[in-house]
């Protein structure tokens, strides 16, 4: 029994054709599940009978909130996300004068072990459904009562690491008769997955890139991303380079600071000249304290310098 809000818009009227159904019923369901609900006998525009057919045949990815979290120092608010076999992530909702930007998961963990990150420690459990992602999206719009009017893959998970599930999300919240979350107002991060760099550009979705670079070279980056063994610095700029040239688009670098690891002046000078000449932005970011890691961030000043 497939998850029938995984589907694209296209695949969705195909599969409601093959039950003998006419295809705008597709499009009503799929308004449906943008506006967060989860349960065919909501849809009040369906009839009975359909309804009922519905829940025989499909299951739902559903997504259910189950704690909240609200910052003392500003209107930012973090949710734990309970998925349909117990699994629990989480998301963020930030507001700004702009709008609300959303925070969303893409795994349920996390297997690139970064050790500065939290959500690496127990590794992945399992990739996010289209579904999942979308719904996270469709029910903090639901509960916050505004419309969302951007979105930064920069949850729990590398997005890249589920990326055809990845793809589908970014063609359904894109979609019309969905969320309409313009490409433009979407960013995804990564920790530099160059093969899947290069094909993310010539998917001709123009998206926001950012790379969680964190080092301006192999030796500091080895230690703080196991992933870099794997694809090193030089492999993860050729593939930025690439994708700036295929899609016209700056990329975001994201650099942790950490103290007396990657925070000192001559590493800055690194970092200028590795980027020299680029389309890009530098994101600096005193490190979060993970217990677990034994890094502290870079003091105000350190940072200041750097």
């Amino acid at each position: 029994m497939i998850n029938i809000n995984d589907l694209t818009l296209v695949y969705l009227e195909r599969e409601l054709q093959s039950i003998g159904q006419p295809k705008y019923r597709a499009g009503q369901i799929f308004k449906w599940f943008a506006r967060g609900v989860f349960c065919f006998d909501e849809m009040s525009d369906l009839s009975k009978s359909l309804r009922e057919e519905l829940s025989h045949r499909y299951k739902v990815a559903d997504v259910i909130i189950e704690k909240e979290f609200f910052s003392k120092h500003d209107e930012t608010s973090k949710y734990l996300i309970k998925l349909n076999d117990g699994n629990l992530i989480e998301c963020v909702a930030m507001k700004y004068h702009h709008g609300i930007t959303l925070c969303l998961s893409t795994q349920a963990g996390c297997r690139m072990g970064c050790r500065f990150c939290a959500s690496a420690l127990d590794g992945r459990i399992r990739n996010l459904t289209p579904g999942e992602i979308l719904g996270q999206a469709a029910l903090l719009q639901k509960k916050l009562g505004q419309r969302i009017s951007n979105i930064v893959l920069m949850g729990m998970g590398e997005p890249l690491d589920n990326y055809e599930n990845v793809l589908t999300f970014l063609e359904n919240v894109n979609n019309k008769r969905g969320m309409n979350i313009g490409y433009r107002h979407i960013s995804l991060s990564t920790c530099g997955i160059a093969d899947k760099i290069c094909r993310l550009a010539k998917e001709g979705m123009p998206i926001t890139l950012s790379v969680s670079l964190h080092a301006p070279n192999d030796e500091i980056r080895n230690i703080l991303m196991p992933v870099n063994k794997k694809y090193p610095v030089a492999s993860v700029i050729d593939a930025c380079r690439e994708y700036i040239k295929i899609t016209g688009r700056r990329i975001t670098f994201e650099y942790i600071l950490i103290q007396n690891i990657n925070d000192s002046p001559l590493q800055a000078g690194e970092l200028a000249r590795l980027l020299d000449g680029m389309l890009c932005h530098v994101n600096l970011i005193p490190a979060n304290l993970v217990p677990e890691s034994g890094f502290v961030g870079s003091s105000p000043k350190r940072a200041a310098d750097f």
